[in-house]
């Protein structure tokens, strides 16, 4: 499958942001973007003017690449936000948060999305009583995500649960620790998606 596997730190150098794809990491003095502020290459530090074009790319990368979405899986998640009623670039945002992966990061249960998608590939997760194996499954209002008995004593589950204690869970997630299970209280809205993300820049990408 087409997925990026070289160094993360490099996509967040070359977006110019922390994307958080190192998890616990990205919060210490070993995060690379904070060691090198630039963008991997010879002429990282050169600075570059950018059109109209390549600034609304970089927004789309930026999203793709924080979520972990393959550039066709994105457009039709696109497709999906224009055909819903209200704002386009909310209703993007919102699908890619309703993930199970996401949520299960949100949750505190992987300390980052990709290895959100791993625990799930691997059934570690049930949802409403169900396992899954799932990543991209759209969660709704009241559905509980519990890890499954058999999984809660894998160390990076622990882990986990720890780092999120700090990071703290959304509003519209509940999460109850000593039972490893997690509640979506309500549907998230765009006021809940606090990384700095201009939508507008990837509607007007796609509507070229």
């Amino acid at each position: 499958m087409a997925r990026y596997k070289e160094a993360k730190c490099r996509l967040c150098r070359r977006e110019g942001q922390k994307l958080f794809l190192k998890g616990d990491r990205c919060f210490t003095d070993k995060c690379a973007y904070d060691r090198r502020p630039y963008s991997p290459g010879q002429q990282g530090r050169l600075r570059k003017k950018m059109s109209d074009y390549a600034i609304q790319l970089r927004e789309k990368q930026k999203v793709r690449r924080m979520y972990g979405i393959l550039e066709r899986q994105f457009r039709n998640y696109f497709k999906k936000a224009d055909l819903s009623k209200g704002v386009t670039g909310a209703n993007l945002l919102i699908l890619l948060e309703r993930r199970l992966d996401n949520v299960i990061y949100r949750l505190g249960f992987a300390n980052s999305r990709d290895q959100a998608r791993q625990l799930v590939r691997h059934g570690v997760f049930t949802l409403n009583g169900r396992r899954v194996n799932i990543p991209s499954l759209q969660v709704r209002e009241g559905d509980a995500v519990e890890v499954r008995e058999e999984s809660r004593k894998i160390p990076v589950i622990m882990e986990a649960q720890e780092v999120i204690a700090r990071r703290g869970c959304p509003e519209w997630l509940e999460v109850d620790g000593p039972t490893f299970k997690g509640t979506v209280k309500a549907m998230p809205a765009r006021e809940d998606i606090q990384f700095p993300i201009n939508e507008q820049l990837i509607v007007e990408l796609y509507s070229k």
